[in-house]
């Protein structure tokens, strides 16, 4: 891509940081840095006030935490020792041994369920469902907290049968609490900037009488739902 006789070329790039340094209107920077398990406790110690008051503690969102495995367990044997309530948000896409082993140290798990039919979830993620289910089931039997988080996307998994087969599985686990979460389009302007394509989805005013829909049909069921996170 080229303006104004500068050219940037996507493809090429490698995450280096590089063209931080060398950017000639100084208009890069990193959003990162690197952070040990200290300065990360320090980090969190200092809101504890808060988090005490209202019964919270630490969430390890992402991204897919179980993606840094040790740094991950550094921090929750950290927290365990400071009497710190640890919640891990993931999709369940994980290595089942990794998983258990690290469950023991977890108080809670928000655990993402997208679409119950295989070839629907490879479709629209690019793998198959069958060992986040998998891993899913192996949380209950060991006895985990875990509650279902369903982000809701309009023509993709907001149907009537995706439903149904959701809420099938999780009586069938014993799962009674589900946090619904509607589609949003806060992405799009980055989309627009980076002029790269974007699926126009929810656009109509569909989510919020959608996501009712759904949450109607949980309840009827006996769960326990959430709108949002």
């Amino acid at each position: 891509m080229q303006e104004d006789n500068v050219m940037r070329t996507t493809e090429a790039c490698r995450a280096c940081g590089t063209c931080v340094d060398v950017c000639a209107a100084g208009a890069r920077e990193l959003a990162g840095h690197w952070m040990t398990v200290a300065e990360v406790l320090d980090e969190i110690e200092k809101d504890r006030l808060f988090w005490d008051e209202s019964g919270g503690g630490l969430t390890f969102s992402g991204g897919e935490p179980l993606l840094q495995p040790n740094f991950l367990e550094s921090l929750l044997d950290a927290c365990r020792a400071r009497d710190i309530h640890t919640v891990v948000e993931t999709c369940g896409y994980a290595k089942r041994a990794l998983l258990l082993r690290l469950s023991g140290k977890v108080d809670l798990f928000l655990f993402d369920l997208k679409l119950l039919d295989s070839e629907r979830h490879r479709a629209n993620t690019g793998r198959g469902n069958e060992s986040i289910l998998a891993n899913l089931r192996a949380l209950i039997q060991a006895g985990r907290d875990v509650i279902i988080r369903y982000p809701v996307i309009p023509e993709v998994n907001g149907d009537e049968e995706n439903v149904k087969q959701m809420i099938q599985l999780l009586r069938s686990l014993g799962l009674r609490r589900i946090h619904l979460l509607p589609f949003h389009q806060t992405g799009a302007d980055k989309y627009r900037r980076l002029r790269l394509p974007n699926r126009e989805i929810g656009n109509d005013g569909s989510v919020t009488p959608l996501v009712e829909r759904i949450a109607k049909e949980f309840s009827g069921h006996g769960f326990e739902v959430r709108i949002g996170g």
